[in-house]
């Protein structure tokens, strides 16, 4: 995946010699992104089918960088207090905070399915499920019913993840109902809690969703690029990188 974001075509001789595996070892994971629809598989390796208003499917990047994830998720559980209210956005790194947290003493107010079931027997959670859409794939919540339950409602901590984060554009995401809801979930928080591996500093997503002055903080890896940890400073932002 990290290829192709760099490239339009990945070859399959490349990338065996590039990770140390077999041949056979790289068409099989191209094989399982063409069923994914991520690549259209071609002599010799595999072209991307990804858009640049578009982003791989949730089981795709599940398997990315999934310990800097699990390391983010321990941080950023550390940063709640027992007994805040917290929203939790959708997405993968979201996922593994609600992992995190089950055992905690919170009310959370979480954006995805994935997230919801998670949480639904933790024994110390208040779980509170917002109305709207589920977007399939994602299985996040969507739509104005979801914006209006969020406004309806205030925050001690908004978890807050992204397709994008960058000095020159701010927090973006590809999903353009996605934008919305988290303008919404940033609005109605006291504190904002951007939980991002270092990869998406590199990336700018379809919509625009606030600039870096409107985050409190942003727990990522140690991978982070200096430049943009210094812009994140500049703005005011606290940056915890683990």
């Amino acid at each position: 995946m990290s290829a192709l974001r760099v490239s339009d075509a990945v070859s399959v001789a490349e990338l065996a010699v590039e990770h140390a595996v077999s041949e056979m070892t790289i068409r099989r994971d191209l094989d399982e992104l063409a069923q994914q629809g991520v690549v259209r598989r071609v002599r010799g390796g595999a072209v991307s089918l990804l858009l640049r208003g578009e982003e791989p499917p949730f089981g795709v990047r599940e398997r990315e960088a999934v310990e800097v994830k699990r390391r983010i998720a321990v941080e950023v559980a550390a940063l709640l207090a027992d007994g805040e209210a917290v929203l939790l956005d959708g997405g993968t790194t979201s996922l593994e905070i609600a992992r995190a947290i089950r055992d905690r003493r919170l009310t959370v107010l979480p954006l995805s399915l994935q997230s919801a079931g998670e949480l639904s027997t933790a024994p110390r959670i208040r779980l509170v499920i917002p109305g709207g859409e589920v977007r399939p794939g994602e299985l996040n919540f969507t739509g104005p019913l979801t914006e209006n339950s969020i406004r309806s409602l205030r925050f001690d901590t908004a978890i807050i993840g992204c397709c994008g984060l960058s000095a020159e554009h701010g927090l973006t995401a590809h999903d353009l109902s996605d934008v919305a809801v988290k303008q919404a979930a940033i609005a109605s928080a006291r504190r904002v809690i951007v939980a991002t591996d270092s990869g998406k500093f590199t990336r700018t997503a379809f919509g625009s969703v606030c600039p870096l002055t409107h985050l409190d903080m942003v727990v990522t890896d140690t991978a982070l690029p200096h430049s943009e940890r210094e812009a994140l400073t500049a703005a005011g932002v606290t940056v915890r990188a683990v």
